[in-house]
């Protein structure tokens, strides 16, 4: 027994390495920095390898597409640099639209999204009309498909020649994005909601808070931590829908880019407008990505959501 001891402490000691008399100074153990230098060796050959694949994915892809028979003809009309230069400007002054929708509709759809959730949530016989409507509302929106209720929207309201309704394209548009995307988000808020343990509005009654107080200082924050991932990658959807609002003649990147086509019947525009939003969408996916990885983290190490 007194032999094995001696032994696992030797082992420690090696692993930890030699502290310093004084106690100020720490020296690893040879073990420690050889084991050290061998992760370092695998994590580079792993890079090489990565990079080496890589680059020989590409090669193939470049020499599959550029001896198409048909490649000329397609560098020509999908990638022509004197149109592109020509609809860069536009589509960005175009882009701009985009993002304004993008963040009006995004407020727009978290809050009413938020508040159909808690619709469809509330306990209590009172509620169920309200609970229906609710339910009602999250089943119409995700079953009809969001170009559809572009088109309704877009193009109905202004044929019904209503008094005081707007016309404007941009508006209607985006009513029409939110009325789909908080259906959506609805759904997210409500999972997150329901995922909070029973045993938390319990303890918040026991404290002396009401139903609506424990919903408020208990359950919200609970529940929009734990959707904080799909509730980014929902946003990311919508700002690359925003660009659907150009069918009812909303001059954003897709409908400027549409309008150069028409007049040169070449594509390049389009290829242009894609890439600027992929451009816009990236960053956004990869905060989603650092959101949700620092989020499962947090979860393996027992922290708080």
């Amino acid at each position: 027994m007194t032999l094995a001891k001696e032994e696992s402490g030797q082992e420690g000691a090696d692993d930890k390495g030699d502290v310093t008399a004084g106690g100020d100074g720490y020296t690893p153990s040879q073990r420690r920095i050889e084991r050290e230098a061998y992760q370092r060796a695998r994590s580079r050959r792993a890079t090489a390898i990565a990079a080496l694949s890589t680059l020989a994915t590409g090669a193939v892809l470049y020499l599959v597409v550029v001896n198409a028979p048909g490649w000329q003809r397609t560098k020509e009309t999908f990638f022509n640099g004197q149109y592109a230069r020509e609809a860069l400007p536009k589509v960005l002054d175009g882009l701009w639209l985009n993002v304004r929708l993008l963040l009006v509709c995004g407020v727009a759809v978290l809050v009413l999204g938020m508040l159909i959730a808690i619709a469809r949530t509330l306990r209590g016989p009172v509620f169920f009309p309200l609970r229906v409507l609710a339910a009602a509302y999250t089943d119409f929106f995700r079953g009809l498909p969001l170009i559809i209720n572009l088109m309704i929207v877009v193009l109905g309201v202004p044929a019904l020649r209503l008094q005081g309704v707007t016309v404007d394209p941009v508006l209607l548009g985006g009513t029409a994005l939110t009325l789909t995307y908080s259906a959506y988000v609805a759904e997210v808020f409500r999972a997150g909601i329901e995922s909070v343990h029973p045993s938390q509005r319990a303890a918040a009654r026991s404290l002396g808070l009401n139903n609506r107080q424990a919903l408020r200082y208990v359950v919200l924050p609970q529940a929009v931590r734990r959707q904080v991932p799909p509730l980014l990658n929902d946003l990311v959807s919508l700002q690359k829908d925003t660009g659907l609002v150009s069918i009812g003649g909303a001059i954003d990147a897709v409908r400027a880019a549409d309008i150069i086509v028409g007049r040169s019947l070449n594509y390049t525009p389009y290829i242009v407008a894609g890439l600027v939003f992929v451009a816009l969408t990236i960053p956004m996916t990869r905060f989603t990505d650092w959101v949700t990885a620092r989020m499962d983290r947090r979860r393996a190490q027992g922290g708080t959501l």
